[in-house]
C-alpha cells in the first residue's frame, strides 16, 4: 500500500486578495479523495492558516509582525479545517488536525506520540491534515514552511513518496518567467550547487516558500530515502498522474533507505554543539567506507561541547559532511586530534577510541 504525504501551500488555496478560496479546498479535498479511493493512505500538510485569518480578523493585508501573524493563524487554523473537513466529508472521509512545532520534532518522545497519533488516524482511514502550529511557534524556531515540515513528516512515516504542490510545473535551469531560454528538468537523482542555483529564491507574496525551499525539502526527503515531486496539481487528476509518475512537475529520486526514527533526530532534529574538521582520509572513510571518525582525522575543533552531545563534521573546504554523537569533550579532541590510536590510550581516558561511532552518525552530504 502506498503512503503519500501532500504538501498544499498557501498561494495555492487562498484568492488573489489572500483569503481562503473554499473551490481550491474543495478541487483539492476531490484530489486526494480520487487518490485515497485507489487504496493509498495519504497525509495533507497544509499551510494557509495565517493567509485565511487575516481578513477575518480585520488586517488589510498580511500581518509581518509575530504576535499579528499568530492572531491571525488562530482565526484562520479553525476556518482552513472546517472547510477541509467539510469538503472530505462530501466523500465520506474523516480528516483530523494535528499542529506540530520543531520542538516536537527535537524530542524524541513528542514526536513517537504524534507518530502514534499519526499511525492509528491512517489505520482508521481518517485522513491526518498537518500544519505548523503558528499561535505558538516563534521565529528562532520556526520551519520556515510548511516544505520543510512535509519532508520531515514523509521521513517519520516512511512514505511511499512526498509530493509538493506549487505554482509551476518544477524545477527549471533558470526562473522561466524572466529567462525564456529556461528549460524545465524532468527528473532530478542529486542536489548539487547547480540544482539550487536552478531554484533561485522566495515565491509569492502569499505563502513563505519558494522554489529554492521546494528543493531543500527534496532533499531532506531523499535522504530518508523518500521520493519527492515538485509540481503542478490544476486539473482534475493531476494528483492521481503525480503520484503514479507522469504528474507535470519535477521528480527527485533516491537509491536511499528509509531512516530510523533516532536517525531522524539526529540529521534533522538535534541542536549541535561544535563542529570538528577532518581530513579528506576521514571524509571518505566516513561517507563512503560505513567507517567511524578516529582522532586522526581530526584537524580542529570548534565549541565547547561534552561526550554525548551532538557535533557537526567539516570537510578541509567547510562543507558539513554529517551530524554525530561524539564521545569525547572538545578539550580532549584538541589534545589528540591528529593521533594514532596508540598514542592516544596513552594521552587520554575515554571510553570508546572513536569520536564518533558509525551507530550515531548520519551523513548529510
Amino acid at each position: 500500500m502506498q503512503r503519500i504525504v501532500i504538501k498544499i501551500g498557501s498561494s495555492s488555496l487562498t484568492s488573489d486578495e489572500g483569503g481562503l478560496n473554499r473551490n481550491k479546498v474543495h478541487f483539492f479535498a476531490n484530489e486526494i479523495a480520487s487518490l485515497a479511493a485507489t487504496g493509498s493512505q495519504v497525509l495533507l500538510v497544509t499551510s494557509g492558516a495565517v493567509a485565511a485569518g487575516f481578513r477575518e480578523i480585520g488586517y488589510t493585508t498580511r500581518p509581518k509582525l509575530l504576535h499579528e501573524k499568530q492572531a491571525a493563524a488562530a482565526v484562520g487554523q479553525a476556518l482552513l479545517m472546517r472547510s477541509y473537513q467539510e469538503a472530505f466529508g462530501s466523500h465520506g472521509l474523516g480528516a483530523a488536525q494535528i499542529l506540530l512545532t520543531r520542538a516536537d520534532f527535537s524530542q524524541r518522545q513528542r514526536i513517537q506520540n504524534a507518530q502514534m497519533t499519526i499511525e492509528e488516524l491512517l489505520k482508521q482511514q481518517i485522513i491526518p491534515i498537518i500544519n505548523e502550529n503558528d499561535t505558538v511557534s516563534v521565529d528562532e524556531l520556526k520551519f520556515g514552511d510548511n516544505d520543510t515540515l512535509s519532508a520531515l513528516v514523509a521521513n517519520l512515516v516512511k512514505a511511499s513518496g512526498l509530493i509538493i504542490i506549487t505554482d509551476t510545473d518544477g524545477l527549471y535551469t533558470a526562473d522561466p518567467r524572466s529567462n525564456p531560454e529556461a528549460k524545465r528538468i524532468e527528473r532530478v537523482t542529486q542536489i548539487d550547487d547547480e540544482i539550487l542555483a536552478g531554484a533561485g529564491g522566495s515565491g509569492s507574496s502569499v505563502g513563505t516558500g519558494g522554489m529554492r525551499s521546494k528543493v531543500e525539502a527534496a532533499r531532506i526527503a531523499m535522504r530518508g530515502g523518500v521520493p519527492a515531486f515538485v509540481g503542478r496539481v490544476l486539473e482534475p487528476d493531476d494528483l492521481l498522474h503525480a503520484a503514479q509518475g507522469h504528474g507535470r512537475g519535477t521528480y527527485f529520486d533516491t537509491q536511499l533507505h528509509s531512516l530510523s526514527t533516532k536517525k531522524q533526530w539526529l540529521g534533522f532534529h538535534s541542536t549541535p554543539r561544535g563542529k570538528v574538521v577532518v581530513d579528506d582520509g576521514a571524509e571518505h572513510a566516513l561517507l563512503s567506507g560505513g567507517k567511524s571518525l578516529l582522532p586522526v582525522g581530526v584537524k580542529d575543533v570548534e565549541g565547547d561541547f561534552h561526550a554525548g552531545d551532538v557535533i557537526e563534521v567539516h570537510n578541509l573546504s567547510g562543507q558539513l559532511v554529517g551530524r554525530g554523537v561524539v564521545n569525547y569533550s572538545a578539550s580532549q579532541i584538541r589534545d589528540v586530534a591528529g593521533l594514532n590510536t596508540d598514542e592516544v590510550q596513552k594521552q587520554i581516558e575515554v571510553p570508546r577510541i572513536e569520536v564518533i561511532h558509525r551507530d550515531e552518525w548520519i551523513s548529510l552530504k
